[in-house]
């Protein structure tokens, strides 16, 4: 699995980073998923779509809102269901 850097922001006393996931699927090819990690804290949801530009897209709004760890899961699950 490789872990692609989207962005830093200053979260908190400290900087969360984002990550765009990319792992091979062996017979489907590539699935992304999204990475936060804060301080001692992280958080990954893998194999969410093979279209990386939404994932990274995903990814870049998790950043905007600096999202954290904790509430990595729920935004996700939204963002699932539009």
């Amino acid at each position: 699995m490789r872990k692609l850097l989207v962005g830093e922001v200053p979260c908190l006393s400290s900087q969360a980073r984002y990550y765009l996931l990319e792992e091979n699927v062996e017979g489907f090819g590539p699935s992304y998923g999204v990475r936060v990690e804060l301080e001692k804290e992280e958080a990954s949801v893998t194999d969410l779509s093979p279209s990386r530009q939404r994932v990274q897209d995903l990814a870049e709004a998790l950043a905007r809102g600096a999202v954290t760890p904790v509430g990595l899961r729920d935004v996700v699950d939204d963002w699932l269901l539009e």
